[in-house]
């Protein structure tokens, strides 16, 4: 809901609360295009896409009944909040500047290396920029989920019911409609039948 609610957000394609790995469920964004770089608006998207199930589970069980089920999402908006701000540029606060230089290591197994060339006050003010950013994301994804809660409780009633649900049932629910049931599903293929 949250990402076909933003601007410059990549399609949704499929919704599955099947579990994939250690993620409980999953959204698949498809691109319609090949992208080489991203807009600012773009990642701002992005960020409040990646906090829409947290905020849904708040909304719906409470403060206190969150889960750790939004943890990958959460790891990954912080990155790509801090990277915005480190090494795209993107903030108004500090810059079109780089933050980190990142050096790539030669043995194997080992990630990138950073070394930060900042003084204690400007790694705190990122950590602020950082921190803003998320926020205002958490905060418009809350907003979106918000007005759309009618969307919010069709689309968990949609995905108890057939468990995956694909873009043909997403833009029903997004229309105020009943989503018809997806391709190949019969009611033998029910969760618990």
């Amino acid at each position: 809901i949250v990402g076909l609610s933003v601007p410059d957000h990549d399609p949704v394609h499929k919704v599955t609360i099947i579990p994939r790995g250690r993620a409980l469920g999953v959204t698949l964004f498809l691109p319609e295009t090949d992208r080489y770089s991203h807009s600012k608006t773009s990642l701002e998207s992005r960020l409040a896409s990646l906090y829409g199930g947290r905020v849904a589970e708040e909304l719906i069980f409470g403060e206190d009944k969150v889960t750790t089920g939004a943890s990958n999402d959460i790891q990954r908006a912080t990155q790509l909040a801090r990277d915005m701000v480190t090494k795209y540029g993107l903030s108004e606060e500090l810059g079109p500047m780089t933050y980190a230089d990142e050096e790539d290591e030669v043995f194997l197994g080992r990630s990138v290396t950073q070394h930060k060339h900042v003084s204690e006050e400007t790694a705190r003010k990122i950590d602020e920029v950082v921190r803003s950013m998320i926020d205002r994301a958490y905060n418009r994804a809350r907003e979106i989920l918000t007005t759309n809660m009618a969307k919010l409780d069709a689309m968990a009633g949609a995905l108890l019911q057939y468990e995956t649900i694909d873009r043909e049932q997403i833009a029903e629910i997004m229309a105020g409609r009943v989503p018809n049931p997806p391709k190949n599903w019969t009611s033998d293929s029910k969760p618990g039948s």
